[in-house]
């Protein structure tokens, strides 16, 4: 099932291209290691971007710099094996695809914490940065206390980000995702 949703934001994207349409999928591009690299850079600006709104107390944009510090990681993995994005979805589902195929070593937590459900029950990362970014309030406990806690996880994500987009080795899609 898994590799049948991988296998449609691929899918997808082909036909969108050929119709002369922005596709919403993942695209297969060259790998770019610089690109991957300035992905990581740009994670980490996020991270001390959290510290200012912290200083500031403008909590309601943390949320938001946590999350797209673990989704930057996410797309430095995706440039380094030759892949755009332009879906929360199809990012998060291609990471856990290669993760599952043992292609990466990544944790599941960082795969999770990007992924959109659409099952009400089921809480991310993605919607603490709706509630924090759309509500009314500038200022949350709530956030300020879990700080510490996701700020670790965000440099863990990193860390382990780096490790990929850092590695001489050239990574490929898996042939199966793309028949």
């Amino acid at each position: 099932m898994q590799m049948d949703k991988t296998k449609d934001c691929f899918s997808s994207t082909r036909k969108a291209e050929e119709k002369g349409k922005k596709h919403k999928g993942l695209l297969i591009v060259k790998p770019d290691d610089k690109e991957a690299e300035q992905y990581i850079a740009k994670a980490k600006t996020n991270l001390r971007t959290c510290e200012l709104f912290k200083e500031k107390r403008l909590d309601y944009k943390i949320p938001e710099e946590w999350f797209y510090t673990m989704y930057y990681c996410a797309l430095a993995i995706l440039t380094k094996f030759g892949v755009e994005s332009r879906s929360q979805k199809c990012t998060a589902l291609f990471l856990r695809f290669i993760k599952d195929k043992c292609l990466i070593d990544y944790d599941n937590e960082f795969i999770d914490r990007i992924t959109v459900y659409s099952e009400k029950e089921e809480k991310t990362d993605v919607d603490l940065r709706e509630e924090a970014r759309y509500g009314a309030s500038v200022h949350s406990r709530g956030i300020i206390e879990k700080y510490d806690f996701m700020m670790d996880v965000c440099k863990r994500c990193i860390s382990q980000a780096e490790k990929i987009v850092y590695l001489d080795k050239e990574f490929q899609v898996p042939e199966e995702l793309l028949e």
